[in-house]
């Protein structure tokens, strides 16, 4: 009786349109950064607001370099010659800096939500 009556309800409140649907993640897309010379390429990365982003991290230069964001609340060192991918988000609308950190002076760029 007992599992009658559940069911029952749980119909009810599907039919009002009470009970939550299934939500499917998205896949984040992953966008491309190339580490060369100790700058990034691009400077500038455009993202969606309020989706995750994936940067797809590529360290050209034969020396390490340390991706570092405070805004982004991300930090990882990039051997030379090797990928890394760093989630990002969801972020607000806004402008987000980031650096090389061991080369500050030539490494920096900005992701960009809209």
């Amino acid at each position: 009786m007992k599992t009658t009556i559940l069911c029952w309800s749980a119909w009810m409140l599907g039919c009002m349109g009470i009970l939550p649907l299934p939500v499917r993640a998205e896949t984040p897309v992953a966008i491309p950064v190339v580490i060369q010379d100790h700058r990034f390429h691009p400077e500038a990365i455009h993202v969606k607001a309020g989706r995750r982003a994936l940067l797809v991290v590529e360290n050209r230069d034969a020396g390490a370099e340390e991706f570092e964001s405070h805004q982004l609340h991300r930090e990882t060192i990039l051997r030379g010659h090797t990928r890394k991918r760093i989630y990002i988000g969801p972020l607000r609308r806004g402008r987000y800096s980031f650096v090389g950190e061991f080369h500050e002076k030539t490494a920096h760029g900005t992701v960009i939500a809209e």
